[in-house]
């Protein structure tokens, strides 16, 4: 079952949408009729995304940041939905340009945030499960607290300005009525995905497909559940189409937990490929003192009693789905 399109044409406003779940998110609801007009700098999107998207009628793409659109608040007034995913993306770039994470995810939020609410268009705010921190739950529920690890650790940057967008968000749902809906995405996953910022199914996918090694960072014993951007897809539609979200946060992810160690041996015996593994410290991989969690495993049941929907496409379908991109 897939989520219904809304009778009257939609048009929604997809900021990131040359990324990888931005990019699939702008063929679903193209391939529904919607009208999607798409705001992307095309510092981590890629154009090549869009090549579908860009001989579909109601397709209109804008190059640039957020803040620099001259044309923001007309935009806006026109749309019917915000879908907002643009931020700064992956690990490696986390780490490595912490100013650039920050500006990204703070100031381009704020700026949306602000025009959204002056012509009272929903808006949905795609958040990440890094905000849960350095918590030693079992599994991840939208009502927990949160733990941050210090500032001197720039891996939590991320974290913490992406969770500072929640606030800014929720502030506005209540002061202003902005109807705001946050999602909390779990390691997504699926063709198009880059592994140039350090994640992790791209690359030992494209590994495997070279027959070169694996390079698991750490002892590979940490663990992450994998959702598909499909499933991923539908389910930020569902969200987006449930006037019961709003105002309210949701994990999406699927529950089926994997060690890195495991799943680099499920990409090989999948592919069928020669390559071996190679187990890289983390602070070769990343920086001295980086921190990584040892598990995150999300609880979908909110998810589930609004949408009626579960993440389900499982493991090695995805990979074979990303090789037959890569390969």
């Amino acid at each position: 079952m897939t989520a219904k399109a809304t009778r009257d044409t939609q048009h929604v406003l997809i900021t990131g949408g040359a990324g990888f779940i931005g990019s699939h998110l702008t063929d679903r609801l193209l391939s529904e009729c919607a009208r999607v007009t798409v705001v992307d700098d095309l510092s981590t999107g890629n154009p090549r995304n869009l090549t579908d998207a860009e001989r579909k009628p109601g397709f209109n793409f804008i190059h640039g940041r957020i803040s620099d659109c001259a044309k923001l608040e007309s935009i806006v007034a026109e749309i019917d939905q915000v879908i907002h995913l643009a931020a700064a993306v992956g690990v490696d770039l986390v780490v490595r340009e912490p100013v650039r994470t920050l500006e990204t995810n703070l100031h381009e939020t704020e700026v949306l945030l602000k025009a959204a609410a002056a012509k009272r268009k929903p808006v949905l705010l795609a958040s990440t499960s890094e905000v849960y921190g350095k918590s030693s739950k079992e599994v991840f529920a939208e009502g927990d607290d949160l733990l941050i690890g210090p500032p001197t650790h720039y891996r939590w940057s991320y974290a913490c300005s992406k969770l500072m967008d929640e606030f800014l968000a929720l502030a506005y749902a209540k002061e202003r009525a902005l109807p705001v809906v946050i999602t909390r995405l779990f390691n997504t996953v699926g063709p198009r995905q880059s592994g140039r910022y350090g994640m992790v199914l791209p690359r030992f996918v494209q590994a495997a497909l070279n027959n070169q090694p694996l390079r698991i960072f750490g002892d590979g014993q940490q663990s992450r559940c994998f959702c598909s951007v499909h499933d991923c897809v539908e389910a930020l539609l569902r969200l987006a189409r449930t006037p019961a979200a709003s105002g309210q946060i949701f994990n999406i992810g699927n529950t089926s937990e994997i060690t890195i160690a495991d799943l680099a041996h499920l990409v090989i015996s999948t592919l069928n490929s020669k390559s071996a593994l190679e187990f890289v410290p983390y602070s070769e991989a990343y920086e001295p003192g980086f921190e990584d969690m040892r598990r995150r495993k999300p609880c979908v049941e909110k998810l589930f009693q609004t949408t009626r929907f579960r993440p389900q496409t499982n493991l090695p379908e995805i990979i074979r789905q990303i090789a037959s991109c890569q390969a």
